[in-house]
């Protein structure tokens, strides 16, 4: 007899958790995160599909909640007297839009352990530990996870050894950021 997704949910509160404190690193704050995660899974638990990683499924779900939730805050800015507003300078809105898409596809490719330890190392700063810890496999797996992960996305990426994906130009980041454009 098989369980409902939603019967698992709770099975994974404490990795989700383990994650949020990741990303937030503040309690209350991630225990927050969990809970919207949480309302969101079970109310889209329809798009979930059975026999694949419900786990990695509620990891994207907390951590989209997590971003969506820190551009917004970005965007947030107490300005009452308009000091800051008259500041802005803004980057076009294609600039690194194509490099993103690229690195989103390409990700979108790597299989779920892959992406998982991509996130929790990556993109989050976990350590290895706490990654093993928060996914409930050794240490070494998370390294090799990682990775072969990085490996492919070097790969479908068709980045060369120490090259870095620049999401925006040299000559763009002066105008924004009102600096000089250094020569290289």
């Amino acid at each position: 007899m098989s369980t409902s997704p939603r019967d698992e949910l709770v099975d994974h509160l404490p990795a989700l958790r383990a994650f949020a404190l990741g990303l937030t690193r503040n309690g209350a704050t991630a225990d927050d995160l969990v809970q919207d995660a949480i309302v969101k899974a079970w109310t889209n638990i329809d798009k979930f599909q059975p026999g694949t990683n419900l786990r990695a499924w509620l990891f994207t779900i907390l951590r989209n909640t997590y971003y969506s939730s820190l551009r917004k805050t970005r965007r947030e800015v107490a300005d009452s007297d308009g000091i800051f507003a008259a500041s802005l300078s803004e980057k076009p809105a294609h600039d690194g839009r194509l490099q993103m898409a690229d690195f989103r596809r390409a990700f979108d490719k790597l299989p779920d352990e892959q992406r998982e330890a991509l996130v929790l190392v990556g993109a989050l700063g976990a350590s290895y530990e706490e990654a093993a810890a928060t996914c409930g496999v050794a240490v070494g797996t998370i390294k090799s996870r990682a990775n072969r992960g990085r490996a492919k996305l070097a790969e479908l990426l068709h980045l060369n050894e120490n090259e870095a994906m620049e999401l925006t130009d040299p000559a763009t980041m002066a105008v924004v950021t009102s600096k000089p454009l250094t020569a290289r």
